[in-house]
C-alpha cells in the first residue's frame, strides 16, 4: 500500500514538473506582428519596447508583453457615425452625436458641425500608461478644441470660406494638447464634413447663399464685360489719337511747304514782278481751262462771239 502511494506521488511530481516546463516554454516567447510594437512589463513595470518579430521573455508571468498596433490609422467621428466600425471609440450614440455637432459661432449663430479626426499611436508606452483611457480623453479634447475654434468665427466663415483654416488650426491645437498630456498619439488630419445651419433656418440660409452666389456671378460677368470693353475702348482711343496726331503733322508739313513756296515766289516777284505776274496768270489758266466744258471767247473789238476750237473733241 505504501509502495503504491509512493508511485502515485512520484507520478504526480513528474506531471507537475512536466506541466511547469511546458508552461515555461509556452510563456517564454511571443510574436509581434508587422504593424505592431510590444511593451514588455516586468512585475508590472515597463522595461522596453520590442519591434515586430519573434521575441523571448521571462516566463511564468514575470514578463508580460502588451501588443499595440502602431501603424493602424484610427478614426473618431463627431456628430455622426459610420456603421461597422472596429474602434469602439470611433463614434458615440445618436443622442450624443446631436449634442456634439450643435455649436454656437462667434456671432451668436447656431451651426451643425460634423467632423472627423484621424490619428495613430506614436508612443505605445505613453498610450498604455500615461493617461487613463487615452481614446476617450482624445474625444473630449477634440470636442473642446473644435468648440473653441468655431466660437471664435462667424457662421459664414464656419460654413463657407473658413473651413480649411479651421481644419489646420484644430489639427495644430489638438497635436499640442496630446503632447502636453503625453498621450502617445499623433494627429494625422482633422477634416470638417457637413457644416450646416440648424434645420429650421436651413431653407432661409440656402436662399441667402443662392443670392450671394448670384451676386458673385453678376459681379464676375460685369468684370468680364469691363475687361472686354475697356481695352477695346482704349485701343480705339489710341487709334483716334494716333490718326489725329498724323493728320496734325501732315497739315503742319503742308503749311510749312506752302510757306516755303510763297516765300520763294515772293523773292521772284520782288525781282521781276511783271514776269512773275504773267507766269502766275498762265499757270492758273492752264489749270482752269482743261476743266471747262465748251469755251466761248468774247472779242471786244469785233463785237462778236468767237468759238474756241476744241482740237481734242472728236
Amino acid at each position: 500500500m505504501s509502495r503504491q502511494i509512493s508511485i502515485n506521488f512520484s507520478t504526480i511530481r513528474l506531471a507537475v514538473i512536466g506541466l511547469f516546463i511546458i508552461v515555461g516554454v509556452f510563456t517564454s516567447f511571443y510574436t509581434v506582428s508587422a504593424d505592431s510594437q510590444a511593451v514588455v512589463l516586468r512585475f508590472g513595470k515597463p522595461i522596453k519596447i520590442e519591434q515586430p518579430g519573434l521575441r523571448f521573455k521571462i516566463p511564468y508571468g514575470i514578463d508580460q508583453a502588451m501588443i499595440v498596433e502602431v501603424t493602424r490609422q484610427l478614426q473618431q467621428e463627431f456628430g455622426f457615425g459610420t456603421p461597422g466600425a472596429t474602434n469602439e471609440w470611433q463614434f458615440t450614440s445618436p443622442g450624443e452625436q446631436d449634442l456634439e455637432k450643435s455649436m454656437v459661432t462667434g456671432d451668436l449663430n447656431a451651426a451643425l458641425v460634423e467632423w472627423v479626426i484621424q490619428y495613430r499611436i506614436d508612443d505605445p508606452e505613453q498610450y498604455l500608461f500615461a493617461v487613463r483611457k487615452p481614446d476617450a480623453t482624445l474625444r473630449s479634447l477634440t470636442e473642446s478644441v473644435m468648440r473653441e475654434i468655431v466660437g471664435d468665427r462667424t457662421v459664414d466663415e464656419v460654413i463657407t470660406v473658413g473651413r480649411q483654416e479651421i481644419e489646420n488650426i484644430a489639427s495644430e491645437k489638438l497635436q499640442a494638447a496630446t503632447a502636453d498630456y503625453a498621450m502617445g498619439l499623433r494627429i494625422i488630419q482633422v477634416q470638417l464634413k457637413d457644416v450646416n445651419p440648424p434645420r429650421r433656418v436651413q431653407a432661409s440660409f440656402n436662399e441667402v447663399n443662392q443670392a450671394q452666389q448670384e451676386r458673385e456671378s453678376a459681379i464676375n460677368r460685369a468684370n468680364g464685360e469691363y475687361n472686354k470693353e475697356v481695352p477695346r475702348a482704349r485701343g480705339e482711343a489710341d487709334r483716334m489719337i494716333s490718326a489725329a496726331q498724323g493728320y496734325a503733322k501732315k497739315r503742319v508739313n503742308e503749311a510749312e511747304g506752302d510757306v516755303a513756296s510763297f516765300e520763294a515766289l515772293l523773292v521772284e516777284y520782288t525781282a521781276a514782278p511783271e514776269i512773275t505776274r504773267r507766269r502766275l496768270y498762265l499757270e492758273t489758266m492752264s489749270e482752269i481751262l482743261p476743266r471747262l466744258g465748251k469755251t466761248i471767247i468774247i472779242d471786244e473789238e469785233t463785237k462778236g462771239i468767237l468759238p474756241l476750237l476744241n482740237l481734242n473733241e472728236k
